[in-house]
């Protein structure tokens, strides 16, 4: 292809197949580090209701390919024990061993596994496991108050699962106790989890969207679809078994789930569990990171600690220039001393960070720039759920910043219904889009055309190379009295590159002849600049709001006229957002 071959990747028809394979290819390489002394048979029938308090004394513990393997196979036993066919089988937990073994076991036999966000309110969680009606739900101790409050409420589930020591009296079992149960049952014969056929095809993943305007739709996924995602992008980027991945996003959110545990898995790389952001920077030095995921927020946040780290007095700055400046030249004539110029940067992200992944909403290039100047490979990635999730992909050798990526290979990616500028509607079509949503044709009509396509709601455009740039969302977008289409994403991008702004919201409304459409801003002042600049005072007082007007006419300035944002007001607190830290708009 135009942009470099392809890497070479092995086959796999479905996820247990990828299991058996990785297994068999690298039985006794880490497939886990975890702290929790139980993952490696160290503790048994332990009385703690929670381990994860203890564990951040404890180093990480290997759990090999060939453990995690028999680990699946004696819960998917288990579960299949319950008498249940084709079960709907709910997880509500943070991110832990518990969580992997369940989420296997479950697709790869045992039936169709439901991942729950945990962080989603009590009545929220109830109508969730109604509305996909599972049947066994596996969760957390973090989580049992949440469990306690609607055990009534769940006429479908027939048997629920603690992950730590449950309650006396709760009725509950005890996930270790179920998975030695498992291993009683293969020493006794029992096979029908380990021959269990799977069905590449069927409906084997069903996940809640975090919509932020409306009720979360329920994707349906087959092992088909993620499979051909796994294979695709690992074609795109080198990922291979000397890889530690630190899981850091909540798994039940396909970017996380799919690219961040099954993707190391198939590869045979090592998946560390982070025990919490506060812990991110210790959990990097401690198991030697080598890819992470993110999402723009962290990544930012990520390159401002850098850059003031950098900035803190007018020595370290100049030194810091210069150490760029160096560089520059020096990779200008093939020679790359970045690692070795900026090693207390490297060092602070454990010393082996070597790529950065970006998703789950754009990222400004600046910092995927300013992260590649000092080491650091940053590319972004572009997804969604129905599409398994990713639609296209920033390779490792051909990438551009300001894209969200390559078409992944074998997906079809177009733009529909262009305006005057060539920005339409993106929509793909292959192998990786969804079966539909759960119990609901309507919107499945809406979502995918009659051609296979799955219409995905934002707007872009391919350029010369074929790189998808996405400039907004179709709801999102203005359109003025006289047909003029304005993407507020656009305005605030530019916004926020002035660090007194932290959050923005940009909408029209009607001016005060009620005859044109009026570009406004809500918008949440940076604490932090504002008393750097300002002093003690409210971030909605005149003296705060005369510097917020300042940059909203730097940034007028910079737009065409009709884009100007006419008026704006500030806010004291921050924005109501989705549990995957999206602003939510109001429609």
């Amino acid at each position: 292809m135009k942009n470099g071959p392809l890497y070479d990747v092995r086959e796999i028809k479905d996820l247990k197949d990828m299991l058996r394979q990785s297994a068999e290819h690298y039985a006794n390489d880490a497939a886990f580090l975890v702290k929790d002394p139980r993952a490696v048979g160290q503790m048994e029938n332990t009385q703690n209701d929670d381990q994860s308090e203890k564990s951040k004394s404890l180093p990480y513990l290997p759990v090999t390919y060939k453990k995690y393997s028999e680990d699946v196979d004696a819960f998917g036993t288990f579960l299949m024990s319950q008498g249940l066919k084709s079960a709907r089988i709910a997880i509500l937990a943070e991110t832990r061993y518990e969580w992997y073994i369940s989420y296997m076991s479950t697709v790869n036999g045992a039936g169709i596994v439901v991942p729950l966000d945990k962080e989603l309110p009590v009545a929220e969680i109830s109508s969730l496991l109604n509305r996909s009606h599972s049947e066994i739900l596996i969760y957390s101790s973090s989580k049992a108050k949440e469990v306690d409050a609607i055990r009534d409420q769940l006429p479908e589930v027939k048997t629920i699962i603690c992950m730590d020591q449950p309650a006396e009296g709760s009725g509950d079992l005890y996930f270790w106790d179920c998975l030695q149960q498992g291993y009683d049952l293969i020493g006794q014969g029992d096979k029908s989890f380990i021959d269990a056929v799977i069905d590449a095809e069927a409906l084997g993943i069903l996940l809640f969207t975090s919509g932020t305007t409306a009720r979360s739709k329920a994707v349906m996924l087959s092992h088909r679809n993620i499979c051909i995602n796994l294979m695709a992008m690992c074609s795109m980027l080198y990922i291979g078994p000397e890889d530690v991945f630190l899981s850091v996003l909540p798994l039940h959110h396909t970017y996380e789930c799919t690219c961040g545990f099954l993707c190391p898995i198939y590869r045979g790389c090592t998946v560390a569990v982070c025990e919490g952001l506060r812990h991110i920077t210790k959990n990097m030095q401690e198991s030697k990171v080598t890819i992470l995921l993110a999402v723009p927020l962290m990544m930012e946040l990520f390159y401002k600690r850098i850059m003031k780290g950098a900035s803190a007095t007018p020595e370290l700055a100049k030194k810091f220039r210069l150490g760029l400046k160096i560089s520059g030249l020096l990779r200008k004539v093939g020679i790359d001393k970045r690692r070795k110029l900026f090693a207390k940067v490297h060092d602070n992200f454990g010393g082996h960070l070597r790529l950065l992944i970006a998703g789950g909403a754009a990222i400004d290039p600046a910092v995927l720039t300013g992260m590649q100047d000092l080491g650091i490979h940053c590319v972004q990635g572009y997804g969604l759920t129905e599409c398994a999730p990713i639609l296209a992909l920033n390779r490792d050798k051909f990438y551009k910043n300001e894209s969200a990526g390559l078409p992944l290979p074998g997906v079809d990616v177009k733009v529909i219904e262009k305006d005057e500028n060539g920005i339409g509607e993106i929509i793909g079509k292959g192998p990786n889009i969804m079966l539909g949503y759960y119990e609901d044709e309507e919107a499945t009509a809406a979502a995918i055309d009659s051609e296979g396509y799955f219409h995905t709601g934002d707007l872009g455009y391919l350029d010369k190379d074929n790189f998808v740039i996405i400039t907004g969302r179709k709801k999102n977008v203005i359109v003025t009295n006289n047909g003029k289409n304005i993407y507020p994403e656009e305005i605030e991008f530019l916004l926020l590159q002035n660090d007194l702004i932290a959050e923005v919201l940009v909408s029209g409304v009607a001016d005060e002849a009620g005859k044109d459409t009026m570009i406004v801003a809500e918008i949440f002042p940076n604490e932090e600049k504002v008393k750097e600049l300002l002093g003690d005072v409210a971030l909605d007082s005149e003296e705060a709001r005369a510097e917020v007007d300042k940059v909203v006419k730097d940034v007028n300035h910079s737009l065409a006229t009709y884009k100007y944002v006419k008026r704006f007001t500030l806010r004291t607190s921050e924005f109501e957002k989705t549990t995957s830290k999206k602003i939510k708009r109001k429609y």
